[in-house]
């Protein structure tokens, strides 16, 4: 599986040169050290918005959902602290943050997409309908492609 960031990862602004070195490292790693390089960057780097980003997308890659969903509620979590978004993600509104400039308020609706992925995939259907109402009423014109989730979940009712 391909470790190195994505574009997406653009999403959550800025990463240290030393944590991107810890992940350009990872290239060709076995699974084990890559979860452990990205969980440690977790704890030592929280503000390192990537790492979770990394994780959630390797975890659910390899149909890893539980330790996927833990890593995107703490990568939403780091992300609403860096922001200034509230914690419930139910509680955040269309002004709270600008969603569409590159930092941890976009990265923060990012994630919320990708639980709504993960919720479906675990066959959380009204978690992942509780999650797409919030991304539509915060992305109305559907930036980040939160219609994508919508349609799969459309699909498999």
């Amino acid at each position: 599986m391909q470790i190195y960031p994505s574009n997406r990862v653009n999403l959550s602004g800025e990463v240290s040169a030393s944590v991107r070195r810890l992940i350009e490292g990872l290239h060709g790693a076995p699974a084990e050290q890559i979860v452990a390089v990205l969980w440690s960057v977790t704890l030592t780097s929280p503000q390192s918005l990537a790492a979770y980003y990394l994780l959630y997308k390797f975890h659910a890659g390899r149909r890893e959902l539980d330790e996927a969903e833990h890593a995107a509620h703490l990568g939403l979590k780091a992300a609403a602290h860096a922001a200034g978004l509230n914690e419930d993600w139910q509680m955040v509104q269309a002004g709270d943050a600008n969603f569409h400039a590159p930092g941890p308020a976009r990265f923060w609706l990012f994630t919320l997409k990708a639980l709504a992925f993960i919720g479906l995939r675990r066959g959380e259907r009204e978690t992942a309908t509780e999650l797409i109402t919030q991304l539509r009423q915060l992305d109305p014109p559907d930036h980040l492609g939160f219609g994508v989730v919508e349609a799969l979940l459309q699909r498999s009712g």
